[in-house]
């Protein structure tokens, strides 16, 4: 099959760090549906799909008007997405598919039967694996014995991703492939992560905004949405982009802090938490340390990043910069995510942190359409 004809459906596609990874692979992003306008702005800047190729909604909706998109939605090759399931839980002994809850996940289920793609994806919280035989149960009740499937939790940092990320990956086919095969091709591709040091090279410095709530404000203290630049074209940055020379440096901006965040930020050396001696004195909610222990935290430049996080959107003081005292910008956590440097974020500079923390490490994606390709 030539490259051009394995056509992609990513579904809850957020701003796309899925789609940009198994395009990487060698897919054909073909169909998105994201119910968050800002989120699905953001893909459509970075791609160029017809406005039909987006359904902008809930997925439920989209199921029940699917004949207005048979024609687009014709010989997929795979689906992807990672349905929400608020009821979700480890310890919930009523099935997942009656929880109301988890309307979302059977909508995907639902959507899998009516396209009946020749490979789907199924991204999530780490802790279903240990549901997944009921899982397996409920893709079976939908899709009948046609697909085969198989998961694991995979660790985002075994593929190079500076972060610690755990990642619940369910991958199904209907070609006769053992899917514990091509788990196989995904652990080969297995590398050491670069670390924070890498991530940061050769960006600019920053400060805090000092006037809050000034949000627009734009210069070279605070940063820029867009502003040319020179990169340091290093290992990391050849890992992210390729062989692209970028020439322009998007979404790298600080937001306000105030004067007790900032001292907190200089003082605390890196590794350093809420609970350090350096900042008992000035450290707010005392009497709850132990409850708020990460509510500040210093990364460290020798090592991968904690998880990235929409929480980032409210602060960012469990991501202080190692060198800087400031929190990380948007740009710096897309790095982190491994978007490709020239990948814009649209909307207000807080949905840019959620953007970027609700997407897929794009390099993690990577390497799952890596080896699904392998078997086409």
């Amino acid at each position: 099959m030539e490259s051009k004809e394995l056509l992609m459906v990513d579904l809850f596609a957020g701003c796309g760090g899925l789609s940009i990874g198994m395009e990487q692979a060698g897919f054909t992003p073909w169909f998105v549906n994201e119910i968050v306008p800002t989120y699905c702005n953001t893909y459509k800047h970075n791609h160029s799909l017809p406005n039909d190729h987006y359904y902008v909604g809930d997925i439920n909706t989209l199921n029940k008007d699917i004949d207005k998109y048979s024609t687009i939605l014709k010989d997929i090759t795979l689906v992807c997405g990672g349905p929400p399931c608020q009821g979700f839980s480890t310890a919930n002994r009523q099935r997942m598919i009656y929880d109301q809850r988890n309307n979302l996940y059977k909508a995907y289920l639902e959507f899998l039967r009516i396209v009946h793609p020749i490979f789907f994806v199924m991204e999530n919280v780490r802790g279903m694996v240990n549901k997944f035989e009921e899982i397996k149960q409920n893709f079976h009740d939908y899709l009948g014995d046609e697909y085969q499937y198989d998961a694991a939790v995979l660790e985002a940092q075994d593929y190079g991703v500076p972060q610690n990320r755990k990642r619940f990956i369910m991958i199904g086919n209907r070609m006769g492939i053992e899917p514990k095969l091509i788990f196989e091709e995904i652990y080969k591709l297995k590398r050491l992560p670069f670390v924070l040091k890498d991530v940061l090279c050769g960006l600019p410095e920053l400060h805090a905004k000092r006037e809050k709530g000034r949000t627009i404000t734009e210069d070279e203290v605070s940063g820029y949405t867009a502003r040319p630049f020179s990169y340091e074209e290093n290992e990391f940055y050849h890992f992210i982009n390729g062989d692209k020379h970028i020439n322009t440096l998007y979404n790298h901006k600080n937001r306000y802090n105030n004067d007790r965040d900032l001292e907190i930020f200089s003082r605390l050396p890196q590794g350093g938490n809420s609970l350090h001696p350096a900042i008992q004195d000035i450290m707010p909610y005392k009497r709850r340390l132990s409850i708020f222990k990460d509510k500040y935290f210093k990364l460290e430049n020798d090592k991968i990043c904690k998880t990235i996080t929409s929480h980032m959107q409210y602060d960012c003081n469990m991501y202080i910069h190692p060198c800087q005292a400031r929190g990380l910008s948007p740009r710096e956590a897309a790095r982190i995510q491994t978007f490709p440097d020239d990948y814009e974020f649209k909307g207000t500079q807080n949905s840019w942190y959620s953007q970027i923390g609700n997407a897929v490490p794009v390099k993690l994606a990577k390497v799952i359409g890596d080896a699904i390709m392998k078997f086409l």
